[in-house]
């Protein structure tokens, strides 16, 4: 034991003691300086990573079409979810279906359909999980309820639901079937200033019949939000200021939960022991270019001035380095996706005229665009390595992160949506 503190260093293989500040370097390259304090286990990368260098996502399955059969035409896709077998479900928010394909992507069956009787949905938010016993698991607040179906399509049973509250957070299960998701905490008036906002998300815990467990504070941070506000009489809208660092979370299936402050690059796993493992690298600073930034601006000021016409900027001015993280994912084998601020690309006037509108009221179409990038962990903090993804991956629903494939919805240059399946690639220089 160093003074004051317990020492730690990790290998490619695990964690093993040594001394504080110690650099290991396991058989991958991969190097790492490892050291506790009190109850926080803090793993810096220094160099190298498993994967020996930086991957792309491979395409090896499309579903989808601009043309064809309703179910090969998506329309506003927000939930995703795979089974053990490899098969995808897909919920489809515009034509209000939930639709099984097999893990070629062919089309297998549309389980229930819309309406408000047993095995129907109302409105989905996307939030879709599949339990150990191989039951699928539809969170539908429209019908206040979660909705589950046999591993063949046919309804199963119901839990018991919030009704009218809808949330962009995944539905997660863990190892023993007990599911996960996102419930607002009864607050008084004047308790949580509205940039706090986050702080009144909890999450329950039920268990595999739907049985209430308990609820999960989400960890708290001591942060200065960087907003802009717009108020009138009867309502407030507060947006952040692009590019600033946002707090983030996610409940990992082990029951431990995610958390990240996008300012610096430090991720937090808080286990169910009591115990931090927290996560961190050097990065290179990611400029804001001039024009991204006068657009992100005259963004924002749009949306602002939809509540107060008048309005003016008075927050905090946009940076000229983004944030380092700008997103939390987690797979459903447990490894930490960590989504990267990345260098913004100028759109090619000819794509911009084609996502014009020709409404002289609409915004002008995009000039930039930002490719999405993860750097992946495992859950024991080793650094797997940085992942690029193709032009049109979407991040929302949560893609269906596996050890040796990503499920996700990507739209092309005129906005189709197609559903597919991505294997990570060979390792090239970073």
């Amino acid at each position: 034991m160093c003074a004051r503190r317990m020492c730690f260093y990790l290998s490619a293989v695990g964690l093993g003691v040594g001394c504080a500040g110690d650099s290991t370097a396991g058989s991958t390259g991969w190097e790492a300086r490892v050291d506790t304090v009190g109850d926080t286990i803090r793993v810096h990368t220094v160099s190298g990573s498993e994967l020996g260098g930086v991957v792309d996502l491979i395409e090896t399955v499309r579903i989808g079409s601009l043309e064809g059969n309703d179910e090969e035409i998506f329309g506003g896709i927000n939930g995703l979810a795979e089974d053990a077998a490899g098969n995808i479900y897909v919920f489809d928010r515009q034509a209000t279906a939930l639709r099984k394909y097999g893990p070629d992507g062919a089309y297998i069956a549309t389980l229930g359909h819309k309406g408000g009787g047993p095995g129907e949905y109302a409105n989905s938010d996307g939030g879709m999980a599949v339990l150990p016993d191989g039951r699928i698991v539809l969170r539908d607040p429209g019908n206040a309820r979660f909705t589950l179906y046999k591993s063949d399509g046919s309804y199963d049973s119901e839990w018991l639901g919030r009704g009218g509250f809808f949330t962009s957070q995944p539905l997660v299960v863990d190892a023993s079937g007990n599911a996960y998701t996102s419930v607002i905490r009864d607050t008084r008036d004047g308790e949580e200033p509205w940039p706090n906002r986050i702080w009144v998300m909890r999450v329950l815990r039920m268990s595999a019949d739907g049985t209430p467990l308990d609820t999960l504070d989400i960890p708290r941070y001591r942060i200065d939000p960087k907003v802009i506000i717009a108020q009138r009489d009867g309502g407030t809208s507060v947006n952040d200021v692009p590019f600033t660092g946002q707090f983030f979370w996610a409940v990992h299936p082990s029951g431990a939960m995610l958390t990240a402050v996008g300012d610096r690059y430090a991720v937090d796993l808080h286990r169910v022991d009591g115990s931090v493992l927290r996560m961190s690298r050097d990065t290179e600073p990611i400029a804001v270019l001039p024009d991204e930034k006068k657009e992100a601006e005259a963004g924002a000021t749009r949306n602002m001035r939809g509540m107060v016409p008048d309005w003016r900027w008075n927050g905090p001015p946009i940076p000229d380095t983004k944030a380092p993280i700008t997103g939390l994912r987690v797979g459903q084998d447990g490894r930490l996706w960590v989504q990267l601020a990345a260098r913004a690309e100028r759109i090619p006037e000819e794509e911009r005229q084609q996502l014009a509108s020709p409404d002289p009221e609409s915004p002008p179409p995009p000039r930039f665009r930002t490719p999405v990038v993860f750097d992946v962990f495992e859950p024991d903090g080793r650094y797997v390595g940085q992942v690029r993804t193709p032009r049109g991956f979407a991040v929302y629903p949560q893609p269906v992160f596996e050890k040796d494939h990503v499920w996700a919805v990507v739209r092309d240059e005129l906005d189709v949506s197609y559903v597919v399946k991505f294997t990570i690639g060979t390792a090239t220089p970073p």
